[in-house]
């Protein structure tokens, strides 16, 4: 197996501060600047796994910022370069915290909800008479609250997001509008490659400027959900599970072995097999949603490698 980049403990001139995400770990600069790298850490249901996925960190960080080019111009974004396939470099904002997830389909958690009965979702109503999958009459915006490493991320409403003052009304109209259009964009360009955008999340910053801006990932495996367009209807009308791109065929795995990060649940064992096979659908999810060969970098030394693109790229910016 292929080596993996799991943990970063770098030290960059001019560095003030580190934070670990999940998956990204983000360097702040002195100079506004954030260095955000994007590690092969597979996270499912709030819960980091164990062991890292080969790739996976560059082709999320190679989708995202493919994906930020192709929306700057309805939306601005934090980014301003990429000196390595897994790493970003941008503007540092302070992040609203919260996640703007979209949904245009009835699937994953929203469809958890709806078989247990519910109907109401962040302050959403969700018609009656849907089964798994239906497409929803008009996209629904579903916040959630950013969780920390190993914490859950929580739905919240717009009104409680108002009332509670975690993000003004001025601002949380922009980030509604920029939501909607990024959606919008998400979803013809899924369309162009025979895919169905389903849902997804967007995490927005405001700049030292302060202008909102778009950051973090963007129309990932990981922060979306696609269904292939072929054969879409033909499968809901016959009651069949959809065919679909993103990490969901992660979370079915862990259901099936008895892991949905309740507590007391421990993660099932992965295999070295089961690891490669993960890769390879990453790999294959990425062809998919750009349209373009994957190449690999090399990995023999992943983190030197990395190191050494960084710190060229600063000495030179």
């Amino acid at each position: 197996m292929s080596n993996t980049i799991f943990d970063t403990n770098f030290t960059f001139p001019n560095q003030k501060s580190v934070y670990k995400g999940k998956v990204r770990e983000v360097y702040a600069l002195e100079d506004d600047r954030l260095i955000m790298i994007a590690t092969d850490r597979l996270s499912a249901f709030d819960v980091v796994m164990p062991k890292g996925i080969p790739y996976k960190g560059q082709i999320l960080n190679q989708i995202a910022t493919k994906m930020m080019a192709s929306t700057a111009d309805i939306v601005p974004n934090w980014l301003m370069a990429t000196p390595d396939p897994n790493v970003a470099i941008g503007h540092s904002c302070e992040p609203f915290k919260v996640e703007m997830v979209i949904r245009g389909y009835m699937s994953g958690h929203a469809a958890r909800e709806y078989k247990a009965g519910k109907r109401e979702l962040c302050g959403v109503t969700m018609p009656e008479g849907l089964k798994e999958n239906d497409k929803f009459p008009s996209p629904i915006i579903t916040p959630a609250t950013k969780a920390e490493m190993g914490d859950h991320d929580e739905d919240i409403s717009r009104e409680d997001i108002l009332k509670r003052g975690i993000v003004s009304k001025e601002d949380y109209e922009v980030l509604e509008k920029y939501t909607r259009a990024l959606f919008q964009r998400g979803t013809e360009i899924a369309a162009e490659r025979g895919l169905i955008l389903v849902d997804t999340k967007y995490e927005f910053g405001k700049t030292k400027q302060g202008e909102i801006v778009l950051i973090d990932e963007i129309h990932t495996p990981d922060s979306s959900r696609y269904f292939y367009a072929d054969g879409y209807q033909e499968r809901q009308d016959k009651n069949e599970p959809q065919k679909q791109l993103s990490k969901e065929f992660v979370r079915q795995w862990l259901i099936s072995n008895g892991f949905q990060g309740l507590e007391g649940q421990k993660v099932p064992f992965m295999s070295d097999d089961y690891i490669e096979s993960v890769s390879e659908r990453y790999i294959e999810l990425y062809e998919n949603i750009t349209g373009e060969k994957f190449v690999k970098a090399d990995t023999e030394h992943i983190n030197e490698r990395i190191e050494t693109n960084i710190l060229t790229y600063l000495k030179n910016s």
